[in-house]
């Protein structure tokens, strides 16, 4: 792994808070990630499953966790299978985890070799009644593919079919959505790495420059200081493309007088950062443009001081939708009709701001949190407002990464990526 070692408490804690939230006389298996195959003899890069990454720290493929705190052993109450290196792994791959190593990366004390498993299973098994598996129950999650998960899942059931079933996903659900000390460490790395990309990339951009370009000085920066890359597919977005809000071909030229949307951020350590920053090709924006950045600043710097624990996410959410519709009409793209003849369902602000303004972010972009009830101190949440107007060509987004504070002003992890318009066009014209 690229990244510095992790203090393996933020592990042990995870499984504890996890573990408390198991009902009695249950066992719970956690399961790594396949590795993708693309065609003949490749594959994508590995990426962990993120909750055994949580519960675990551990970082390598073919891996299996399995928690039982009621086991009549003590020395089964956690368990960390991994794989043994052979001779074959030491000169093609090199050398996996020791066992000792996976102790010193989880603080789980007993390691067995993935060879082991079933029967490690078939011993414990009997001595619980309920069964934790960890099913992806995430409202976005792809639902076309079948996982290692899935398939460990379907061999449980069908050799256990008496066990009673419970889900992993609940749990982790909520304790996820609120970060550790060392959690939210880990995503200000990421978003000091995204800086240094950023700022890579303003002294950089000029009229005609392509945006796989930009894409490409932003990766090389990156890596070079311990991130895999990006925390998800890079939008780099010039004219026209900006009010494609999912545009991540990266292939067309940045023409003078262009502004150019960029989302993209770093990952460190499997953490993500997420980053939205609009910058002009030619390093200054034209009277228009600064009136539209301006107000998409605004709402991103009233809707940031909004956050605080106890707020409703729909009390914010209505209250974003007002600050929105203030500025679109101070910009006459919205008029009074428009707002008399807007609906609870339909708001008029809605045809120039179409997404959410906020997520939670951690180990995924879009990271497991509450979204229905109230904000809780050590929630990370982005805060990306945006206005696009197609026919200008014309697409603003700006965003932060802010942590959710109780009777305190949030805390902004980005805050020290530039954003203001006199500063951005400074560092492009030095």
């Amino acid at each position: 792994m690229k990244y510095n070692t992790i203090n393996p408490q933020l592990f042990i804690e995870n499984r504890k808070r996890f573990t408390e939230r198991m009902e009695t006389n249950s066992i719970a298996f956690f399961n790594a990630n396949d590795i993708f195959i693309t065609g003949a003899d490749s594959a994508l890069p590995f990426e962990q499953h993120r909750d055994l990454f949580y519960l675990s720290g551990v970082d390598q493929e073919e891996s299996v966790l399995v928690l039982f705190p009621d086991a009549k052993n003590p020395q089964y109450k956690e368990i960390l299978f991994v794989t043994e290196t052979n001779e074959h792994i030491a000169i093609w791959e090199g050398e996996k985890l020791s066992k000792q190593q996976a102790t010193e990366v989880s603080g789980i004390a007993t390691v067995f070799w993935l060879s082991e498993l079933e029967n490690v299973i078939a011993s414990l098994i009997k001595e619980a009644t309920n069964i934790y598996i960890n099913e992806n129950n995430h409202k976005r999650a792809p639902r076309y593919m079948e996982t290692r998960e899935d398939r460990f899942i379907k061999k449980l059931k069908q050799e256990y079919p008496k066990h009673t079933y419970k889900s992993s996903f609940d749990i982790l659900f909520e304790l996820r959505g609120i970060k550790s000390a060392i959690e939210i460490e880990l995503i200000q790395q990421a978003c000091n790495i995204t800086k240094k990309g950023f700022e890579r990339v303003l002294s950089f951009t000029k009229p005609n420059v392509w945006e796989y370009e930009i894409e490409a000085e932003l990766i090389h920066e990156f890596i070079r200081n311990r991130s895999k890359g990006f925390a998800y597919t890079p939008i780099v977005a010039s004219g026209y493309s900006a009010c494609v809000l999912h545009y991540i071909e990266n292939n067309k030229p940045c023409k003078n007088g262009d502004l150019i949307l960029m989302d993209v951020a770093a990952e460190y350590a499997n953490y993500s950062s997420d980053l939205t920053r609009t910058i002009p090709a030619n390093g200054r924006f034209t009277d228009r443009q600064k009136a539209v950045y301006q107000s998409v600043l605004n709402v991103k710097n009233q809707a940031t001081q909004m956050i605080r624990e106890g707020l409703q996410w729909k009390e914010y959410n209505l209250a974003v939708g007002e600050l929105m519709t203030a500025e679109l009409l101070s910009l006459k793209l919205l008029d009074k009709a428009d707002i008399q003849n807007q609906t609870k369902e339909k708001p008029a602000y809605k045809k120039y701001f179409m997404h959410g303004t906020s997520h939670h972010l951690g180990l995924d972009t879009h990271d497991y949190g509450d979204f229905e009830n109230d904000m809780k101190t050590n929630m990370v949440l982005t805060v990306e407002p945006g206005i696009y107007i197609p026919k200008e060509k014309l697409g603003i987004r700006l965003e932060d990464d802010i942590v959710v504070q109780k009777n305190a002003e949030p805390i902004n992890l980005t805050k020290h990526i530039p954003i203001e318009i006199e500063e951005i066009e400074n560092l492009m014209n030095p």
